[in-house]
């Protein structure tokens, strides 16, 4: 089926969908595969490219819901699969981007074919119902997509909010952490950008990949982006957190940039900024893991067009069955400080609020 849609709280299940993943000769173009509207998670050494809809897994109460990771690992299970390669990103996937309040439904979806690559290893994973047989393996776009046009090459940007607006949303949220109600919040405003032709989805992922090498390049149902952070990995008992914050410009001028990234180390604020979100990140992961290390100083991490204070904590979780998945991981920092605030839920019922 093109799509599965379930009322809401029921158990999705993949029990007659068999998958079987096969090993490439050749690792693939992830960006080929995804086309303009699959699925992608690019990083620098490989990552998951899908397309077309084998289940989706409803999250009718988003992942703040307790049983939300539970629902999508029992999804996973019920689908056989015949992996003889048994590698991390083998098997079925569910993909997914899921909306910034926790409370919010989402739902997570597992591609019918999934293309992987981890250096110079690549496989691809089909999941077909059992009346259907399996389809060829076709490397390169979907021959069926609809050809695209030339990318646009003029642009207007129209914030939502005018100038004015946007400095009294800054004054007022610093009077709240004045006044002690928040120890953080991050405020966002939205640029609309007007292009004279549609955009090209595959022609922005490649500048992406082009501009940003070491960033997750991704697409999710025409969500897209690049970004340097890392919220959770699990592979096998290995846990990792790459977390951002604290944030300073980029001049161009070896010598300027060494001073900016300098002062960003000394500065108070970037370093307070940043350490709420270690602190938070480390307390709720600490529950979860049998072992975890977390650096004293942040490190800098230099992209293109910006320098971000970053910390690279690393843990264990006990193997077994009761082993918590990444989405399960997951589920206990997001939202985390870096892109809400602190406390949690205060933060982010001010943002209801002001945005």
């Amino acid at each position: 089926p093109a799509d599965h849609r379930h009322p809401a709280g029921a158990v999705v299940t993949g029990a007659h969908l068999p998958a079987t993943t096969v090993a490439l000769t050749e690792p693939p173009d992830l960006l080929a595969q995804a086309g303009e509207d699959g699925w992608l998670f690019r990083g620098e050494r490989g990552g998951l490219a899908g397309r077309g809809v084998a289940l989706r897994i409803d999250l009718p109460e988003g992942l703040g819901e307790s049983q939300a990771p539970a629902r999508v690992a029992e999804a996973l299970a019920s689908i056989e699969c015949d992996d003889p390669l048994q590698r991390p990103g083998t098997g079925p996937a569910a993909i997914g981007a899921l909306p910034f309040d926790p409370t919010v439904a989402g739902h997570l979806v597992v591609p019918r074919r999934i293309f992987g690559r981890d250096g110079d290893t690549g496989w691809v994973t089909t999941i077909e119902p059992v009346d259907a047989g399996p389809g060829p393996v076709v490397l390169g776009p979907d021959p069926a997509g609809v050809p695209v046009g030339s990318p646009p090459d003029r642009f207007t940007l129209v914030p939502t909010m005018t100038h004015d607006g946007w400095r009294e949303v800054i004054a007022e949220a610093v009077e709240v952490l004045g006044r002690g109600d928040l120890r953080k919040v991050v405020l966002a405003r939205r640029i609309d950008i007007e292009a004279n032709r549609p955009f090209v989805v595959s022609d922005v992922l490649e500048r992406l990949t082009a501009l940003y090498p070491s960033c997750m390049v991704f697409l999710v149902e025409g969500f897209l982006g690049a970004s340097p952070e890392l919220l959770i990995s699990r592979y096998g008992a290995e846990v990792e957190s790459h977390l951002l914050a604290g944030t300073v410009a980029r001049s161009g001028d070896t010598h300027g940039d060494e001073a900016l990234v300098a002062r960003l180390m000394e500065s108070p604020k970037a370093r307070h900024e940043h350490q709420v979100v270690v602190d938070a990140i480390a307390a709720a992961l600490a529950p979860a893991c049998a072992s975890l290390e977390v650096p004293d100083r942040p490190s800098v991490l230099g992209l293109r067009n910006v320098s971000h204070l970053g910390t690279h904590i690393r843990g264990r979780v006990a193997t077994g069955p009761a082993a918590p998945s990444a989405l399960e991981l997951v589920s206990r920092i997001h939202p985390t400080p870096a892109v809400g605030g602190t406390p949690t839920e205060a933060a982010l019922h001010y943002l209801q609020k002001v945005e």
